[in-house]
């Protein structure tokens, strides 16, 4: 056994940014390539670790905890970025799945490369940021994407996927389906342009262009009107618990898109490049009344329909009643089916 240590009934309030009071029965941290053999090791020698699932943490900002956990949580603390490539017009950033997300974002627009602002101020860690694929402002994670590396946590074999085995969409990718919780992500690279290359700037979402108005387009005063958007519209997570957007935005066909225009003249809708309709799942819940709701300290935050919160002491059975609450009234006026978008458990 190296340094690693394995801690037993380990508190995870501060590892969910919902600050939801709940323990895990294992907890280790992950900081090096030692720790991961470290970790397979350990689950080698101890039997207990048959058939106990096992779950991967980043920054805990895409998780709901209903109840505690029995199994082993390992925090990926893994930390570094560098520039792996270059050429004339392309620069191949690789950093560490521990790395901060926004941190990160901003040491790329400090360099002048350009792709990821519109992600700015998204939490979470660069490792969790694939599994996801995040999104905002019109931009995804997919768009900058060039590959990752990740650890088999059954073999210890290191893997190399590169984009077309990711399997991306909206909000997902392989890492949540058919890997999930089987490949511990240890770094990506991604492919960005150089700002001096003439970028194609993604501004057209509600609120950049206007905070752009008369300016010229960099990557730092995008990520600078992504992040006031965003503090505008979203609670901290470190004042009030909340994980984000709670829901996806629903993706219709089109048959279902046009009958729900017909009897709802002001919803919006955006088209998909398959054909299907996207729409705002922030307005539908809007509409049925849920912005600012409370019951106890769970609730719905008073500036975004999306975004439940943890007004103190909400447990996650509280936050998840609350999310029913939402996705029953949603399907019964709409017809609509809404999906979670962190990860239940």
């Amino acid at each position: 056994m190296r340094d690693m240590q394995i801690h037993k009934n380990t508190s995870l309030k501060a590892l969910n940014t919902f600050g939801v009071d709940a323990n895990t029965k294992y907890y280790c941290e992950i900081h090096c390539r030692d720790d991961i053999a470290a970790l397979l090791d350990w689950k080698a020698a101890n039997k207990v670790t048959e058939n106990m699932p096992n779950l991967l943490v980043g920054g805990g900002s895409n998780l709901l905890f209903k109840s505690d956990y029995e199994g082993l949580v390992s925090q990926i603390c893994l930390a570094g970025k560098d520039i792996a490539d270059e050429n004339e017009q392309y620069v191949y950033v690789t950093a560490a799945g521990g790395e901060n997300w926004h941190d990160f974002v901003r040491w790329c627009v400090a360099q002048q490369f350009a792709g990821l602002e519109n992600l700015s101020l998204i939490p979470g860690t660069v490792g969790a940021a694939p599994i996801q694929n995040i999104g905002a402002y019109g931009v995804e994670l997919a768009d900058c994407f060039e590959s990752l590396q990740a650890v088999d946590l059954e073999t210890g074999e290191v893997f190399e996927y590169h984009k077309s085995a990711c399997k991306f969409g909206y909000r997902e990718s392989i890492f949540k389906s058919q890997m999930l919780d089987k490949l511990l992500i240890t770094s990506v690279t991604f492919k960005l342009i150089k700002e001096d290359k003439n970028p194609e700037w993604k501004m057209d979402y509600a609120g950049v262009r206007e905070f752009l108005a008369g300016k010229e387009p960099t990557a730092a005063l995008i990520s600078d009107a992504v992040i006031a958007l965003r503090q505008c519209k979203l609670p901290d997570p470190a004042v009030i618990g909340n994980a984000g957007s709670f829901f996806k935005n629903p993706v219709l066909s089109l048959g279902e898109w046009q009958a729900l225009k017909a009897d709802n003249p002001n919803v919006p809708g955006w088209e998909q490049a398959n054909g299907l309709m996207k729409t705002s799942a922030a307005w539908l819940i809007d509409q049925c009344g849920f912005k600012g709701y409370r019951q106890g300290d769970a609730g719905v935050s008073e500036k975004h329909a999306l975004v439940l919160v943890n007004y103190g002491k909400a447990s996650g059975i509280d936050l998840w009643g609350v999310a029913q609450e939402i996705m029953a009234s949603v399907e019964n006026k709409f017809g609509v089916v809404l999906e979670a978008e962190p990860r239940v458990l």
